[in-house]
């Protein structure tokens, strides 16, 4: 995509959505790692209703870490892959309470090192609290930026380096999420709403797909 179709392209998104407040409900980083760990395969919403209840009961690592496996599952069942989610937080919570004083590091090496928390969490949790230069790339994001032309990507990977490169370090949060909210809103996985988005004009998905 062309310089002047890109800024095109981020005026109609940041002009439709506008500013966006993090998907996830949290007050401090041990707060968003959690959300973030139990975010795989669910929903923000469903997500949020668990960490509502959770958050009064774990506060930081070290009440987390002792929990008995059986009870903490019990507690985010609800959650899709609740069994693999609460052993790695538990594990994580140990972690954190051992290795870095009850405290969540601003380090990507060391956020990916945890239990459960991958390259898109590690990111998420740098972008979001710590306010760090990152390009999260979820299914969404992947998926609208290919579609739309700018990225040309087979994996998650290589979808981040070339919008990294395409774009402004002090967009990339907003984009991300902006991107986010336009994959919910009109380019869906399933039958996307190509004739009401506001992008057809600039996107390669829909000029291979419109009618002669």
């Amino acid at each position: 995509m062309d310089k002047k179709n890109l800024n095109e392209v981020i005026t109609l998104l940041e002009t439709h959505y506008g500013e966006i407040k993090p998907f996830l409900n949290f007050k401090t980083p041990f707060q968003l790692l959690i959300a973030v760990v139990l975010s795989a395969q669910c929903t923000d919403k469903r997500v949020n209703m668990i960490t509502d209840k959770i958050f009064k009961l774990y506060k930081s690592p070290s009440d987390l870490a002792d929990v008995k496996l059986n009870d903490f599952e019990e507690q985010i069942r609800t959650c899709g892959m609740f069994h693999t989610k609460a052993k790695n937080l538990i594990e994580t919570s140990k972690a954190l309470k051992n290795k870095y004083n009850d405290t969540v590091p601003a380090d990507y090496n060391a956020l990916v090192g945890l239990p459960g928390v991958g390259r898109k969490s590690a990111n998420i949790i740098l972008g979001t609290y710590f306010h760090e230069n990152r390009f999260p790339v979820d299914t969404h994001v992947f998926r609208v930026s290919n579609r739309i032309g700018l990225a040309s990507a087979k994996n998650v990977e290589m979808t981040e380096e070339q919008l990294m490169q395409l774009i402004k370090p002090g967009l990339w949060m907003k984009m991300h999420r902006w991107l986010i909210i336009h994959g919910r809103t009109y380019c869906t996985a399933r039958n996307p709403k190509c004739p009401s988005c506001f992008l057809q004009k600039y996107c390669e998905y829909y000029k291979n797909i419109k009618p002669a």
